[in-house]
């Protein structure tokens, strides 16, 4: 047995590999093609093999080749090894430990905003997996239940590091078959509602426009109420009636015209912001995120 510092006496890898080639499929054009060289080449490089052993490996024939004995003393060796290598680097290949960021937002904001938007950050960082953690109860960031999460608020995050990311703007949004022109025109539709998760007075709610709008005192047709954003915003694009929303959760709505904004005034909700450990900042995860998110809001560039 060779010792680990003794130096192995053998011959060239590409002359190896094109024997192994055209011993197992006992064609060199096949061995060629396997290997992408002509074979031209394979029948010189297991010429060279044969002139470094000093002895015959294939007995050629005009259509065929076939091994002779010491070709089939060799070929089961390079045939084994060359399979503990394969099967080496699979196992590498399968072991090796891809980053995973998790990120976590609302209910509402992955489904709208994130997971359409998921094939950008792949594209950006296709060795980095990216995992949603989708609640309306904030996420423990100290706990390590996300490495960073969309907040939605005044900023105020003992602890933690936030990024403001966009002011949210509300408006009132519905199907365009609905054709409403005037905003006097909502007391023959219904209001659509969501109910906040946290409660507060400045929540852009329908009462706080009307009353801002001018319309305090009508009536609509009827009210419909949801405990998710997302299914208000679904209930408007199926023309049930007129939702208040964020227009960065219905901007793809919007810029495909299933759902307009029939009017004017609108009414800002609180920041987004991106929050994550301080001690994470630099790091690559964040980093990534950071540029995919400012990215697709467009406020890089």
């Amino acid at each position: 047995m060779l010792s680990h510092n003794a130096r192995r006496k053998l011959p060239p890898l590409h002359a190896l590999r094109a024997f192994e080639a055209a011993a197992r499929r006992l064609s060199f054009k096949e061995a060629a093609a396997e290997l992408a060289v002509t074979p031209t080449a394979i029948s010189h490089h297991v010429r060279l093999l044969e002139e470094m052993l000093g002895v015959a490996l294939f007995d050629r024939r005009t259509r065929a080749v076939s091994l002779t004995s010491a070709g089939h003393d060799l070929y089961p060796v390079l045939r084994e090894s060359f399979d503990a290598i394969a099967d080496a680097v699979t196992r590498l290949h399968a072991s090796r430990v891809r980053a995973v960021v998790t990120l976590s937002a609302t209910v509402a904001f992955t489904a709208r905003w994130l997971v359409p938007r998921v094939s950008a950050f792949h594209r950006a960082n296709p060795d980095m997996d990216l995992r949603l953690h989708a609640s309306d109860e904030p996420a423990d960031l100290h706990a390590g239940m996300a490495d960073a999460a969309i907040r939605y608020g005044d900023g105020g995050y003992p602890g933690l590091e936030a990024e403001p990311l966009l002011q949210d703007v509300f408006a009132p949004i519905c199907s365009p078959a609905l054709a409403l022109a005037q905003p006097e025109e909502l007391t023959a539709q219904t209001l659509i509602h969501f109910e906040w998760h946290q409660a507060r007075r400045s929540n852009p709610t329908w009462p706080r426009w009307l009353e801002v709008a001018g319309l305090g005192t009508i009536r609509p047709k009827a009210n419909l109420v949801f405990t998710d954003e997302s299914h208000a915003i679904q209930a408007a694009v199926a023309g049930k009636g007129v939702a208040l929303a964020s227009l960065l959760l219905v901007s793809d709505e919007i810029e495909r015209g299933t759902l307009v904004k029939p009017f004017q005034l609108t009414m800002d909700g609180h920041q987004h912001w991106l929050v994550y450990r301080a001690e994470a900042h630099d790091t690559g995860p964040i980093r990534a995120l950071r540029h995919w998110i400012r990215t697709e809001l467009r406020l890089d560039g």
